[in-house]
């Protein structure tokens, strides 16, 4: 049985019969669901050590760059050579590039002698290039005369070296086909040059093999999807500067504007919210169709760099920004549709609004306290995404086991080698791929963790609020918020857990059923039956009802947290409770209201995508070396953070309005149907809105 929140909340009687105002709650609180905050505690314990391995075993080199015959990263000063600056990987024979594109044939690409250089060779107009491997033993040249040379030191090869090198051993080899650099790597052309060939063949040089093979060999490379995951990764990181800017200080601004004009300008907020995120929503979708090459000439290319206009190579990063602009025109058409549903409906959010002005008005603290969250939540996303990048790379690099012939001649041992000649790679181990994946639920209960704090100390301000009638008090400004935190801090850090945990295990759930029908669709073992596909489809249906409900009975939880200081489940119960036995008067304004908050969080979020896009058009991200392969991922994370912070700061209003409700609801069940602690305000919003009905049909 709930006990009258009157005698828990705002005014209280004193020993000497006077009315004490304030806001604190008088209630006798306990610690609850502390088991979860001991699990929530050795979560990021865990987070810290998972991070650590990243940070030791990773390098986001390896994520842009390739790897040389000697296993270094291209680029890498490290190295032995030291390669700073030598940023491409260019493969030295073309009989082994095109031997590793034949379908049958054992031969990978992988094992195919290669350097890293400085830009993409191509064929002389009158005589023969050479490339040749990096100067060591009996080559006295140091790294820099090499490239000054452009890696060309046949002249002073012995008579030996240069048999080995006529017979595509090295250690120097002709330049026959131009190359091009597609995403750091030198992808072959097929189209040889004859006067190169001509010089080569008169020199007595072993065949070299013409097919358009060899382009496909290493463009087969170059688009792999794990190639293509590893520089969407990359791309986050070189978009730092964009991250910070699109996806943390403009929403920040942006949010605050529209807390204040919600304030100021509450009649209005409505409108110009619908209008502006149908402008937004159509210019991010002109964004896509531009970067996919449907407008204009803005279309991505995979090539780096000045190169030949006839040569066309196209990369999976543009297939994706054309399935971005299908899906975003999808989006947009029905957005726009919906907005014109709700049109007649606004007098009714303009209402609901009106109460949370009023609220923010007198609580004034409300507009600043999400800077406190939104502060917390920046330096966990600089970490985290450090960390992410450092786990993607955290593979080994191992030779590779090859059965093959891949002799190539030893500078350092003087002789021809055909021992140990395969190339390196990067082996993933499986506890790579559960760390990664710890690593992304991690990420997503403490982003629910951290928004629900949020949202149960702004619940716990707005309910001292309501219970003190509303009237002005020196403490109401500042006293509420403040109180709310030392309430949540002290005893209900672990509800709080609990809620977010449930919301990201449910997620997890809906992930992984996602990825599994993803691979059997793939596999083709789909279930082709009537049954089977509306049983699969049912399925993903319900767990998507099941997490928006999750999401709307923890929101309303984290209300009664902080109003009764009681467990997650049974502070869910209450308000579940008090809904359904209210949900007749308040259902209409309440969704009306969410639609117009969910609406500003687009706004913000899309305004984040919309500066990420023209950001990314400027010359520092279209250089070769800071270079981002598409604007896909940096412009979906800008999103996804825009939405996160708008998320912080509309939950002023958001639960400003829920938090009203809900205790409205408890005061007309104390009283007997009549709400005695309500806002005049609210009251007229309710009481009117049989009148809305009647005026929006």
């Amino acid at each position: 049985m709930r006990g009258p929140l009157g005698a828990v909340i705002g005014r209280y009687p004193s020993s000497d019969g006077s009315t004490q105002l304030g806001g604190i709650i008088r209630h006798n609180r306990k610690c609850r669901d502390v088991a979860f905050l001991v699990i929530f505690i050795a979560f990021w314990v865990a987070m810290i050590v998972n991070s650590s391995f990243g940070f030791n075993q990773g390098n986001p080199k390896r994520l842009i760059y390739g790897l040389d015959y000697k296993g270094n990263v291209c680029g890498d000063k490290n190295a032995n050579p030291d390669l700073r600056q030598l940023e491409l990987r260019y493969w030295l024979n073309p009989n082994q590039v095109y031997q590793s594109g034949l379908k049958d044939s054992q031969f990978k690409l992988a094992n195919a002698r290669s350097i890293c250089l400085l830009d993409c060779p191509i064929p002389s107009e009158d005589s023969l290039n050479w490339v040749c491997d990096y100067p060591e033993g009996d080559i006295r040249l140091s790294m820099d005369d090499w490239i000054d040379r452009n890696y060309d030191y046949f002249e002073f090869l012995t008579p030996e070296m240069r048999n080995t090198s006529l017979q595509l051993q090295g250690p120097c080899y002709p330049v026959i086909f131009p190359t091009v650099n597609v995403y750091w790597s030198c992808q072959y052309i097929a189209r040889a040059s004859n006067i190169s060939l001509r010089h080569w063949q008169q020199m007595g040089g072993v065949n070299i093999n013409e097919d358009i093979v060899i382009d496909k060999s290493i463009h087969k490379s170059i688009n792999s999807r794990s190639s293509v995951l590893k520089r969407y990764m990359a791309d986050i990181g070189k978009a730092w500067g964009v991250l910070i800017v699109c996806g943390g200080l403009l929403p920040l601004f942006l949010s605050v504007i529209w807390l204040l004009m919600v304030r100021h300008f509450v009649a209005a907020m409505p409108w110009i919210t619908v209008m502006l995120f149908n402008i937004l929503i159509i210019s991010v979708t002109m964004f896509y169709y531009l970067k996919a090459g449907w407008i204009g000439n803005g279309a991505v290319s995979p090539i780096i760099g000045e190169h030949d206009p006839y040569i066309r190579v196209l990369g999976r990063e543009l297939n994706h920004l054309h399935v971005a602009a299908i899906i975003m025109s999808f989006f947009m058409v029905v957005s726009i549709l919906t907005s014109i549903a709700i049109v007649r409906r606004i007098l009714m959010a303009t209402s609901v609004l009106k109460v949370a002005a009023k609220v923010i008005g007198e609580v004034q603290a409300l507009i600043i306290f999400p800077i406190i969250p939104y502060a917390i939540l920046a330096i966990f996303y600089m970490f985290w995404i450090s960390a992410a990048l450092h786990l993607f790379s955290s593979g080994q690099v191992v030779q590779n086991n090859c059965n093959t012939n891949c002799c190539a001649y030893d500078l350092a041992a003087k002789r021809l080698n055909c021992d140990r000649c395969c190339g390196y790679g990067i082996r993933y181990t499986p506890h790579i791929a559960v760390a990664i994946l710890f690593h992304l639920f991690g990420c997503y209960w403490a982003t629910q963790f951290f928004i629900a704090c949020s949202s149960t100390v702004i619940a716990g301000s707005v309910a001292s609020y309501y219970w003190a009638r509303g009237e002005t008090s020196p403490e109401i400004p500042f006293l509420p918020v403040f109180s709310s935190m030392k309430r949540l801090i002290r005893y209900s850090l672990g509800s709080v857990a609990l809620g977010s945990l449930i919301v990201s295990f449910v997620e997890s759930i809906r992930f992984i059923l996602e990825s599994i029908r993803r691979k059997l669709k793939v596999a083709g073992a789909t279930p082709h039956s009537w049954f089977g596909k509306t049983a699969f489809h049912t399925s993903q249906g319900c767990l998507g009802c099941v997490e928006w409900t999750i999401r709307s009975v923890n929101r309303n939880a984290y209300i009664m947290i902080a109003i009764t200081g009681k467990s997650f489940c049974k502070s869910s119960a209450i308000a579940t409770e008090l809904i359904m036995n209210n949900i007749l008067r308040i259902g209409r304004v309440n969704v009306i209201g969410d639609v117009i908050l969910t609406l500003g969080k687009l706004c913000v979020s899309l305004s984040g995508a919309v500066f990420a896009f023209l950001m990314l058009d400027a010359h520092r991200y279209r250089s070769s070396h800071n270079r981002v392969s598409s604007p896909l991922f940096p412009v979906l994370v800008c999103w996804a953070l825009g939405y996160i912070v708008a998320t912080l700061f509309f939950a002023v209003v958001e639960m400003s309005i829920d938090t009203i409700i809900l205790s409205f609801c408890q005061d007309s069940e104390e009283h007997q149907g009549t709400a005695r602690y309500a806002p005049p305000l609210l009251m007229e919003t309710l009481n009117d809105q049989d009148e809305m009905q009647r005026l929006t049909h």
